[in-house]
């Protein structure tokens, strides 16, 4: 057996035994394809940090914690007669030669452009879609928001839906829909529902990115940069500490904060 495939199958081998009733592991067995989704998202997350770094061995070893959530969710869907992992892999490379038509087949191809093209083409296709349907802009925007975590796929959202005259005529009128946002997320944490106060509050966070596309800001980036921020004053804090943050009054940790934050500006 060639030795990646052999790799592969012991990796099968053992997500097949943690999930096995008898002698598995109590917290694999309680995992379903829902539970487990938020650990395809932190391990995708994760791998991209790895490649952005460029250290090969971290490289390595997220692409194992990715491939280990494909093989449990094809596992736990083998164990319902839904799918297996066969299916998957055979499914996928079907997929690349139906789409590479230039490669598998006798299709000409002059340009990155026109593989692009193609594959959109071939895309749309498969799903039924006629040439009108695909070029509809909400089919357009409900790509974005399938394959682009929330911020960023709202800024594409934004910018292309403000692209076909869904815009303000100056930042005024994006201040002034922030702010109408803002009372709406305040009635509705006074007088709704759950359901209704989460709507409200995407609402308040589309209003900003507005208003970072208006100002040519990204905004997944200011987050990040700001979460990173947090981290270094919170490290920062733990240096200056002699206990535990824990054991700090509210005035205390607000004195280490900025103390913390004159030392990082300097």
């Amino acid at each position: 057996m060639n030795e990646n495939l052999q790799a592969l199958q012991e990796l099968i081998d053992v997500v097949a035994k943690l999930r096995n009733p008898d002698g598995g592991c109590p917290w694999d067995l309680e995992q379903t394809p829902q539970t487990l989704t938020p650990y395809i998202i932190e391990e995708a997350y994760e791998t991209v940090d790895a490649i952005k770094s460029g250290d090969k061995n971290a490289i390595a070893e997220e692409l194992g914690d990715l491939l280990l959530q494909v093989v449990l969710q094809a596992q736990i869907a083998s164990e319902h007669g839904d799918f297996s992992l066969k299916e998957v892999a055979e499914g996928i490379s079907q997929k690349l030669i139906r789409r590479h038509p230039h490669v598998f087949g006798d299709t000409s191809v002059q340009s990155v452009d026109e593989v692009r093209q193609n594959w959109e083409q071939i895309k749309a296709t498969e799903k039924g879609q006629s040439a009108q349907e695909q070029a509809l802009l909400s089919n357009k925007l409900s790509q974005y928001n399938k394959k682009l975590p929330p911020l960023t796929a709202a800024m594409k959202i934004s910018q292309k839906a403000a692209g076909a005259g869904f815009e303000w005529e100056n930042i005024d009128g994006v201040w002034n829909k922030l702010a109408e946002e803002v009372e709406e997320f305040k009635q509705a944490l006074a007088h709704e529902t759950p359901q209704q106060q989460s709507s409200e509050f995407g609402d308040v966070l589309f209003s900003l990115i507005q208003l970072a596309r208006w100002n040519n800001i990204d905004p997944a980036e200011a987050l990040q940069g700001t979460n990173q921020r947090f981290i270094q004053r919170l490290k920062k804090m733990e240096a200056f500490a002699d206990r535990p943050l824990s054991e700090y009054t509210l005035a205390e940790l607000e004195e280490l904060w900025q103390r913390a934050k004159k030392e990082l500006l300097t």
